[in-house]
């Protein structure tokens, strides 16, 4: 479950910051000296002209000998620049190098081994968060040729094997192999059926609580290939209404809510030499298998095994020709194991290690361990977690990762060695980095932001020495400035028991101390999510917009979130909303006795997770919140999905009063305040099932509402006019309430 944020593709500018910033402000409108004159914000700005969204870098990708990488240029051009200078550019593809071939623009690409060959995507249709249908095309960059993969049907995941000679994909359920050399095609699996079976693609189930994408993996040789078998025969079916012509047409997929059917998965090896197919032993029945991956060797497959309780997680090393597996590590946790990422585990080339993310000490922290199993030393430890694996330099025995070491709020980049030693920061300023390395790590670019500056990207040197800027978004700068931005800013609230939660504020730009004001509080609040971070969110406009129109806005991390170590994070394991809401609930009352809040208008709103906390806040603060929105609410953990909701809660049977203490469906009858409740008809994810029950239980308690119902839309709430539509209405509400 996701929280949802704007956003948008920006071709790459390259930028001078200093001198370009000064000729900008003398060139552009700018605001007087008064501070309280700006050019107002319009939701137009904001939702339809997309005005305060930073520019960023599309399709960064490293080439083979470090000294290059390529971007994604307008959707239309692979460009290849030098790391160190940028000035070498050469224009590797583009499409106005295409005659009578309707490609459209490219959404994404791939590089062969050799490069000699580029794997194009285009016209992509989605299907579910992740998952879409595509064109792909192969351009030969030695011969000038492009060539489509398929005849005219589109496929999906479309990736070439480690030599460059082949392409898989997946069409209708079946994986399938292109040999580039002769043209053969091969048909790996022939039994994939719509809801019932898949080969080499996830079912939703895995796509979104998994994140996984591709579901096959290449062998180092390219001699095999290791894929997923789904069978959800028997997962029960949910249908959703798809509004379109005469008669409304029904969708179904499988959807295994809590403590119903999950899919069979099984791991299958097949030899492109021999054409046999071969089932990998997962030594369980009722399991996650969320990551599969080679080791150095191309007869040994990793798979990482959880139970179903996933407060267990297991390391698999099958022998690829016969399927027969040995356990090499086992973790337990008294909870639940967090999600399992392709960031879990890395296997050293030489085969003789490997390095995984380990919960053991109640931090998120890295090991290493001989192949047997053998624990050999931590690669990082202490009061804090490594955040994003950004890359493993095995020549050289270097580990780069970002963590919360110099803030729990901010992201720094750092490099260890991996026996432990020679712990270096590579980042400088405090806010939130991120870094793309190159291919033999000389370089690596950085992704900058903080609360109050948006996305800064440069490059530097693989030991932190900076060389250029890319993107300063120099232009958007500007116009923050002189749309009169105000300054997010970060507090800590005492709730009880020496317990404090990190919030934000966003203040109207004229802030008087002496005057009282709403308060308009945002909510996410899931477990292992942090909305408080000191990094530019695309929330800010929005709430900017409002601060200007005299309302404060604030966020508050509750129990359940991450940052604070496991106690604080999984203190939530069986009751998912009690401690979230208690800690909301005492927080907003906290800030309600600020002289300058008043404290009989504080509104809360919330998406998804934050759609639900909404609606449990104000049914159990029901003094407190004079006015809520819920978007795209859970509002019965019945509901929802097996993965995500027993993580948290275990099943039904196991725990019915941790599903059904603190559901709203439950609790309908406490609600006091003024309350918008928005879906969209086509969610897949949160069912638009969770508003229609609950508005049901209003109805009967006799309690009015408003409801805003977004057609065919899904958990985004996105298309055309939609997101504008959305914010109008939301605004409007609020604004009706709170001014």
């Amino acid at each position: 479950m996701t929280d949802t944020h704007i956003t948008t593709n920006n071709a790459y500018m390259n930028r001078l910051p200093g001198i370009v910033f000064a000729l900008i402000s003398m060139i552009l409108p700018a605001p007087e000296a008064n501070s309280g004159d700006h050019i107002p914000i319009t939701l137009e700005d904001i939702f339809q002209k997309y005005q305060f969204l930073p520019a960023g870098m599309d399709g960064i990708w490293s080439m083979a000998d470090g000294e290059y990488y390529t971007l994604l240029e307008g959707g239309r051009d692979i460009v290849r620049y030098d790391y160190k200078t940028g000035t070498d550019r050469d224009v590797l593809f583009s499409l106005d190098q295409i005659e009578n071939e309707p490609i459209g623009c490219i959404d994404d690409y791939q590089f062969s081994s050799d490069e000699n060959r580029i794997l194009l995507t285009s016209l992509k249709t989605s299907r579910y968060r992740h998952s879409f249908d595509a064109r792909y095309h192969i351009y030969d960059l030695v011969n000038k040729k492009l060539i489509p993969l398929t005849a005219s049907d589109p496929v999906q995941y479309a990736g070439f094997s480690p030599d460059g000679a082949k392409v898989a994909y997946v069409k209708d359920n079946n994986l399938y192999c292109l040999n580039l050399k002769n043209s053969a095609l091969t048909k790996i699996t022939s039994d994939g059926l719509v809801n019932s079976i898949i080969n080499g693609a996830p079912d939703w189930l895995y796509e979104e609580e998994f994140t996984l994408t591709r579901a096959y993996s290449w062998s180092p040789d390219s001699r095999k290939i290791a894929f997923y078998r789904i069978d959800e025969s028997q997962v029960p079916e949910f249908d959703m209404t798809q509004f379109h012509d005469l008669y409304p047409a029904t969708y179904r997929f499988k959807y295994p809510k809590a403590g119903e059917k999950n899919p069979v998965v099984q791991i299958r090896v097949y030899d492109m030499g021999t054409g046999r197919t071969v089932t990998m032993d997962a030594q369980e029945t009722d399991q996650y298998i969320p990551r599969i991956s080679w080791t150095a060797s191309s007869d040994t497959l990793c798979l990482i095994r959880l139970n179903r309780l996933q407060n267990r997680v297991d390391v698999l090393l099958c022998n690829a020709r016969n399927g027969i597996s040995g356990m090499v590590y086992r973790e337990e946790n008294r909870c639940f194991i967090s999600e399992i990422t392709d960031e879990f585990i890395h296997f050293t080339p030489d085969g003789r290690y490997f390095i995984i993310r380990s919960e053991q000490t109640g931090r998120f922290h890295y090991r290493l361990y001989s192949i047997s199993g053998k624990f050999l030393n931590a690669l990082t430890e202490g009061d804090w977690d490594v955040t994003e694996v950004l890359g493993t330099d095995d020549v050289n025995r270097t580990f780069y990762y970002a963590s919360t070491e110099d803030s729990h709020l901010g992201r720094s980049v750092y490099s260890v060695k991996f026996d432990g030693s020679h712990r270096t920061r590579l980042s400088e300023n405090a806010g939130t980095h991120s870094a793309s390395f190159s291919r033999t790590f000389k370089y690596f670019i950085d992704t900058w932001s903080d609360a109050n500056t948006p996305t800064r990207i440069t490059v530097c040197k693989s030991n932190g020495t900076f060389l250029r800027v890319l993107e300063d978004n120099v232009i958007l700068r500007h116009t923050l400035s002189c749309h009169g931005f105000a300054q997010k800013k970060f507090i800590t609230i005492p709730v009880g028991n020496d317990l404090t939660l990190d919030a934000y504020l966003v203040l109207p730009p004229d802030f008087d101390s002496s005057k009282v004001y709403p308060l308009f509080i945002k909510v996410y609040g899931g477990p292992e999510s942090q909305e408080v971070t000191d990094s530019w969110s695309n929330d800010m406009p929005w709430q900017q917009y409002l601060a200007q129109h005299g309302i404060i806005v604030a966020s508050i991390d509750n129990r359940g979130t991450d940052g604070k170590g496991e106690a604080f994070s999984k203190s939530i394991y069986m009751n998912l909303g009690k401690l979230e809401s208690d800690d909301q609930v005492r927080a907003a009352k906290y800030l309600g006795r600020k002289s300058w809040i008043d404290e009989n208008r504080i509104g809360i709103w919330g998406w998804s997770y934050g759609g639900f906390m909404s609606l449990l806040c104000m049914m159990k603060g029901p003094d407190v919140y004079r006015m809520g929105i819920a978007v795209a609410p859970v509002t019965n953990w019945r509901f929802y999905d097996t993965v995500y909701t027993e993580r948290y809660m275990r099943t039904p049977k196991e725990n019915p009063d941790g599903y059904d203490l603190n559901s709203p469906i439950h609790l309908a009858d406490a609600l006091k305040g003024k309350l918008l409740l928005v879906h969209g008809t086509a969610d897949d994810n949160v069912h638009f099932q969770n508003t229609m029950e609950f508005s049901e239980k209003l109805v009967q308690a006799g309690i009015q509402f408003d409801i805003a119902v977004y057609t065919n839309r899904n958990h985004g709430i996105k298309g055309g006019n939609t997101t504008l539509h959305l914010y109008n209405k939301m605004t409007n509400f609020l604004k009706e309430q709170l001014q």
